[in-house]
């Protein structure tokens, strides 16, 4: 007797019925509990408000401010000294790469809480940052970047090259400028 025949019997039909329902009773809330995200129609609904028009335009945040728009490409292409790619974006970041057939640079903006965050480590890391006046509200500098404030807006520009980091200061910190002057 050939014992393999009857372990390839197909499956009844009921089988893929069964777990459906079982998936499907396990999406439902337990215990009786509303889930947190479905308010309770016995909540009165969330008063409307309407924000108060201001003379001033309020100050962009990160999600406000497209970071490819802050360095053009070929603002970032004279920072890196060659040729680089089209920007790629990617939420409140935006780089620009070197050709894959060299040399090695990249260029990359860090808008918001992402470009605050890089300071900080870079704080955290014990890294020499020398302080830049006359841009935005308060901006540092480092062999390999810039970052400004501006409002409650932070940016950094980041070069990677493989060169003498002396010779990045004076461009990226003019870039700095440039950028300040449009957030």
């Amino acid at each position: 007797m050939n014992r393999n025949r009857n372990r390839s019997r197909p499956l009844s039909p009921l089988v893929p019925l069964a777990v459906l329902a079982v998936l499907g009773l396990s999406g439902c809330g337990g215990h009786g509990q509303p889930s947190a995200a479905t308010p309770s129609s016995a909540d009165p609904a969330p008063a409307s408000r309407t924000p108060e028009k201001s003379a001033e335009a309020p100050p962009p945040n990160g999600a406000d401010v497209d970071p490819c728009a802050l360095v053009t490409k070929q603002e970032a292409e004279k920072l890196a000294g060659t040729a680089l790619d089209p920007a790629t974006p990617v939420g409140e970041t935006c780089t620009y790469t070197g050709p894959v057939t060299g040399p090695t640079a990249q260029v990359e903006i860090f808008v918001g809480d992402g470009a605050k965050k890089y300071l900080d480590i870079e704080r955290d890391l014990g890294h020499t940052l020398r302080p830049l006046a006359g841009v935005g509200d308060e901006a540092y500098a480092e062999d390999e970047a810039v970052f400004l404030r501006r409002s409650d807006l932070w940016v950094s520009i980041r070069l990677v090259r493989l060169n003498d980091p002396a010779e990045n200061r004076t461009p990226l910190e003019e870039l700095a400028r440039k950028v300040a002057a449009r957030i």
